[in-house]
């Protein structure tokens, strides 16, 4: 197996397939509700356009770099020989998609042995893009704008955190969420949902929310933007010492993560 290339050179690749696979999207906006179908439950939709996505995407990276592995939501799976896998979600925030919401976006990351090193979300909606490289820090670039290198937030207590989050699917879990966000809510500055669990890291990156926790999230919805997040210097990690999204997902602002986090496992135990 010949060694991978760096972070560097796959973020490229990575900006360059996100660059093409949102043009495709923005193409199908105004088709997008023309071919819907359910996965998980009613309101767990996928279009179309999500499946055109992952097929280009999933050609173009191949088509580069053809003895890589591939990991992607609509059903894309390759183990791969190069070290290197792609983990891509082609649509993430369909409802979004579907109803004009600019909040929906093409996610790429790069792993090299289970490592994910580099990725790129691109909000299809508003044109911004979001990447980092590990060790190498994360930036956004705004259309019409000078690309900034993204610092995150620093938030003086839980009462001045803005938080974001993310449901199921599932009805019953829809229940147990809700009923965790009414004991939040009051022990906070306010909720967001914005409904792209890619986004809502990338936000947590640029300062946009001071934190953000979701359950049971796959590894296409997490993959780039949690490498966004931690490089921007973000606390990213689970609950109770277990891994991040195993199965809790939480990106938080260094000055609030100890608190943040004895909250969550509070309300998610009692």
């Amino acid at each position: 197996m010949s060694t991978p290339p760096g972070p560097a050179a796959l973020l490229d690749l990575a900006v360059d397939t996100a660059r093409e696979a949102a043009d495709l999207v923005r193409a199908g906006r105004a088709s997008a509700g023309d071919r819907v179908d359910t996965k998980s439950s009613p309101v767990d939709v996928v279009t179309a356009v999500d499946t055109a996505s992952e097929h280009l995407i999933v050609g173009r990276l191949l088509g580069a770099r053809p003895d890589d592995g591939v990991l992607g939501e609509e059903g894309a799976a390759r183990a791969g020989t190069s070290g290197v896998r792609w983990v891509v979600d082609p649509i993430d925030g369909t409802v979004n998609f579907l109803y004009g919401l600019p909040a929906y976006a093409v996610s790429i990351a790069a792993e090299v042995d289970g490592v994910v090193v580099a990725g790129a979300v691109l909000n299809v909606g508003t044109g911004e893009l979001f990447t980092a490289t590990a060790g190498g820090g994360a930036f956004l670039q705004t259309p019409g704008a000078e690309t900034v290198r993204l610092n995150g937030s620093a938030p003086t207590s839980l009462a001045q955190t803005l938080v974001a989050t993310g449901f199921g699917y599932q009805v019953e879990q829809r229940r147990a969420q809700g009923a965790v966000v009414a004991e939040l809510l009051p022990r906070v500055r306010d909720i967001r949902r914005f409904g792209s669990a890619a986004l809502d890291l990338c936000a947590v990156g640029a300062g946009r929310v001071d934190a953000y926790y979701e359950l049971n999230l796959n590894p296409w919805d997490h993959a780039a933007g949690a490498l966004v997040a931690a490089e921007a210097g973000a606390v990213v990690t689970g609950l109770g010492g277990r891994a991040f999204a195993d199965p809790m997902a939480v990106a938080v602002a260094p000055s609030v993560s100890a608190d943040f986090l004895d909250l969550l496992q509070e309300l998610h135990t009692g």
